[in-house]
């Protein structure tokens, strides 16, 4: 049985806290965005997926792990792509280990530099527990101002694979999607096979997915489940798109795919010191 703890540390030039579960279980995230760089279950593999090149540099998204894409998702809006909060320090809030679990919280307020941007003052919290082979990072937001502000979230998780094309992705059938891969597209289909399989470039938006998913390869599998996050993004870049990323490697596409809760369809509203939640949890198999 390994000691627990939650402690301070610097990685890659960045403070960070080092989590370690009782029963041993490991994760690691940056006050730099709140950004989760690592997770290992109790007994074993790392399972996020962190580019060779990923580029540790003040105002830079960090390529791999659990990015934050807060207030907007993408390039819907005028924001930054996936907004500002991935590339800006946030404060500790608590960080401790209880019986079975060790848990860490970030938080981030708005500032001058971001109302010029985002005109709407709030609190955001980020947390990441872990058990012996579960994973909890919960995201929460409260309007701190005087008229109502809404936004669009994804917590735009990096899972670690042998092979992508020898996983499947499995609950999404009867699903609906849109392929945004064709910007211009605005079409949506619903998924009809028992699973997804990965053989080509994705970036789908599934809306409304209730069900867990579960990611599986032939040695392992993880189960993945969301709350208050209804919608689910899919993305692996594939050869050509990789090779034009600059901080990700040209075979890094053979080793990642992207399952994401998000609420991005229909953009969380919250009225004068309302606040909301959303959880993604991921269970080594």
């Amino acid at each position: 049985m390994s000691t627990a703890f939650a402690k301070d540390i610097t990685y890659q030039g960045f403070p960070a806290i080092h989590l370690r579960s009782p029963a041993g279980a490991e994760a690691i995230v940056l006050l730099y965005g709140a950004h989760l760089v690592s997770w290992k279950p109790a007994g074993g593999e790392e399972r996020l997926f962190m580019s060779e090149k990923c580029i540790f540099k003040a105002g830079t998204p960090v390529r791999g792990g659990v990015p934050v894409c807060f207030p907007q998702f993408g390039q819907n809006g005028p924001l930054p792509q996936h907004g500002f909060v991935r590339t800006r320090m946030w404060q500790k809030s608590e960080a401790k280990v209880g019986e079975d679990f060790a848990v860490a919280t970030l938080s981030i307020t708005d500032d001058d530099e971001i109302r010029a941007m985002w005109p709407f003052p709030f609190k955001a919290e980020l947390s990441v527990s872990i058990t012996d082979t579960r994973l909890d990072i919960e995201f929460g937001c409260e309007n701190t101002g005087t008229k109502p502000l809404e936004f669009s979230l994804a917590l735009h998780t990096y899972m670690q694979v042998k092979e992508v094309e020898e996983v499947t992705l499995e609950g999404l059938r009867g699903q609906t999607y849109r392929n945004l891969l064709n910007k211009d597209a605005v079409e949506e289909k619903v998924d009809t096979g028992v699973s997804l399989s990965i053989d080509d470039a994705i970036t789908r938006m599934y809306y409304e997915t209730k069900n867990p998913l579960l990611l599986r390869e032939q040695h392992r599998s993880l189960g993945i489940h969301t709350e208050n996050l209804p919608d689910t993004v899919v993305w692996n870049p594939w050869e050509t798109a990789c090779a034009t990323i600059g901080d990700m490697e040209p075979s890094g596409f053979r080793h990642m795919l992207c399952v994401e809760g998000a609420a991005v369809k229909d953009p969380i509203h919250l009225e004068p010191a309302q606040s909301w939640w959303g959880r993604q949890s991921l269970v080594a198999l």
